[in-house]
C-alpha cells in the first residue's frame, strides 16, 4: 500500500502537480507509514505562525513590487552612471552596482533584467562594449543582490532554520546575522566581476565618461526620496533599533508614500492590483512554507537527518568533501528549481547534516543562496537565460556562450565563500 502511494506521488510530480500538494501528500504518506495520526499535519503547519519574522515577507515583497513598477530603475541607473561612470570600465561597474541594489530592493532576479536590461544594454553598447560581453554582463548581473538586505531568500532560509532549531539540537539562526553575513560575499562577487570586466576589455580600453558634479547632484536630487531607503533599513536592523518585521513595515509604508504620493508614478487605481499581485506571490510562498513544515516534521519523526548524516559520514570522509558535493548539488538544483522551491525542499535535509560536519548554519545559508544566485543563469535551464532571451531577442545558445565566462568568475567567488567561512562570519562575530 505504501509503495503504491509513493508511486502515485511520483506520477503526480511528473505530470506537473503543484509543489505544495506533492509535499503535503508526501508528509501524509510518511506519517501514515509510521502509524502516526495525520492530525499532526495541522500542528506542523501551525508552527509557521509562531515565526515572529513571518510578517516581514509580505511587507518586503509589496515594497519590491512598488519599486519595480515605478521609475526607480531609471533613477538608480542615472545616479550610478553619474557617480561611477568616470572609473575604468565605469559603465560595467554601473551595471553591476545598479543590478545588485535593484535586485536587493525588489527581491526578484528576473525583474531586474526586465526593468534594467532595456536601459543597461543600450548604454553598454553606446559605451563601445562588445555586444556579446554586454549581454552576458546584464544577464549575469540580474541575480546579483540576493545576498543583500532585505534579501527574501535569506529571510525564508532564516524562517526555515528557526523552525528546525526548535525540533533539532542545533543553534538558532537570527535573520540579522544572515543579512550581516551576506554583505562581504556580495561585495566579493561584485568586485571579482568588475575585475573580470577590466581584464576582458584590456585590449580595447573603453573611453571613460567625464565626471560632472552637476550631473551627480541632479541625479542624486532626482533620487532623493529613494536614497535614504537602504540606510533606513540597514541602520534600523543592524543597530538593533528595529526588528526585521518593524523594518519591513517602515520600508513598505515609506515606499508606498514616496511612489504614490511624492513621485506619483503609481496611481491609486493601480494600487489594488499591485497589492493583489504581490500577495498572490506571497500566498504561494507561505503555502509552500507551511507544508514544508509538515514535511520537515515527518523527516524529524522518521530520523531522516540522523540517517542521512550517518550515511554521509560513512561515504564522505571530510568536511571539505561534503562542501564540494554540496556546491555541485546546489548548482544543479539552482538551474532546475526556483530558489524558493529549492529552499523549502533542500534546507530541511541539508541543514542538520551540515551542522553535523561543523558548518555554521549562517554560513550554510550564504553558501545556499550564493549557489542559487549562480543557478539562475546556469545552462541549460537557468531562469534568467530564458528571461534575457525574451528581453533581448537573443537565442538561448547565444546567451550560453555570453554568460559562461561570468559564471566561472562567480564560481571562483563561490569557492572562496565556501572554503573561507570568515568572509561570511567575521561581521557576525
Amino acid at each position: 500500500m505504501i509503495w503504491l502511494l509513493i508511486l502515485l506521488l511520483v506520477v503526480m510530480a511528473l505530470i506537473g502537480a503543484p509543489l505544495f500538494a506533492i509535499m503535503i501528500a508526501a508528509a501524509a504518506v510518511g506519517y501514515y507509514s509510521l502509524d502516526i495520526d495525520l492530525s499532526v499535519l495541522h500542528i506542523d503547519i501551525y508552527q509557521l505562525s509562531d515565526s515572529v519574522v513571518l510578517m516581514a515577507l509580505p511587507l518586503f515583497t509589496f515594497a519590491g513590487f512598488l519599486l519595480s513598477e515605478a521609475k526607480t530603475a531609471d533613477r538608480m541607473l542615472r545616479l550610478s552612471q553619474a557617480a561611477f561612470g568616470w572609473m575604468p570600465g565605469g559603465m560595467a561597474f554601473v551595471a553591476l552596482i545598479a543590478c545588485a541594489f535593484f535586485t536587493a530592493l525588489t527581491g526578484g532576479s528576473g525583474v531586474t533584467i526586465v526593468a534594467l536590461g532595456g536601459l543597461l544594454l543600450p548604454a553598454l553598447l553606446k559605451g563601445q562594449y562588445p555586444e556579446r560581453f554586454s549581454t552576458g554582463l546584464v544577464t549575469t548581473s540580474g541575480s546579483l543582490g540576493l545576498l543583500l538586505v532585505p534579501s527574501v531568500p535569506l529571510l525564508i532560509y532564516g524562517i526555515i532554520a528557526q523552525q528546525m532549531s526548535q525540533q533539532l539540537d542545533m543553534p538558532s539562526v537570527e535573520i540579522v546575522d544572515l543579512y550581516l553575513a551576506g554583505i562581504v560575499p556580495a561585495l566579493l562577487m561584485i568586485g571579482l566581476l568588475y575585475g573580470y570586466c577590466l581584464w576582458a576589455t584590456r585590449k580595447n580600453p573603453i573611453p571613460r565618461q567625464a565626471f560632472a558634479w552637476r550631473e551627480l547632484r541632479n541625479a542624486a536630487w532626482a533620487a532623493r526620496w529613494e536614497l535614504p531607503l537602504p540606510f533606513v533599513v540597514l541602520g534600523g536592523i543592524f543597530s538593533g533599533f528595529l526588528v526585521i518585521s518593524e523594518a519591513a513595515a517602515i520600508t513598505a509604508l515609506y515606499v508606498l508614500i514616496v511612489e504614490v504620493f511624492v513621485y506619483r508614478e503609481i496611481g491609486l487605481r493601480r494600487l489594488p492590483g499591485l497589492m493583489r499581485e504581490s500577495m498572490v506571490m506571497v500566498g504561494g510562498i507561505l503555502l509552500i512554507l507551511a507544508v514544508a513544515m509538515s514535511f520537515t516534521g515527518y523527516l524529524v519523526y522518521a530520523g531522516v537527518p540522523e540517517k542521512l548524516f550517518a550515511f554521509m559520514q560513512e561515504h564522505v570522509s571530510s568536511k571539505l568533501m561534503f562542501l564540494i558535493l554540496l556546491n555541485i548539488v546546489l548548482l544543479i538544483l539552482g538551474a532546475l528549481l526556483d530558489i524558493f522551491a529549492a529552499l523549502v525542499i533542500m534546507v530541511p535535509l541539508l541543514l542538520p547534516v551540515a551542522v553535523g560536519y561543523g558548518i555554521d548554519p549562517v554560513h550554510l545559508g550564504i553558501i545556499f543562496v550564493a549557489n542559487m544566485q549562480i543557478g539562475y543563469f546556469t545552462p541549460p535551464v537557468g531562469m534568467n537565460l530564458f528571461i534575457a532571451s525574451y528581453r533581448f531577442r537573443k537565442s538561448i545558445t547565444e546567451l550560453y556562450s555570453a554568460t559562461i565566462p561570468f559564471m566561472f568568475v562567480l564560481i571562483l567567488a563561490l569557492l572562496l565563500i565556501t572554503y573561507v567561512p570568515e568572509l561570511s562570519l567575521f561581521l557576525v562575530r
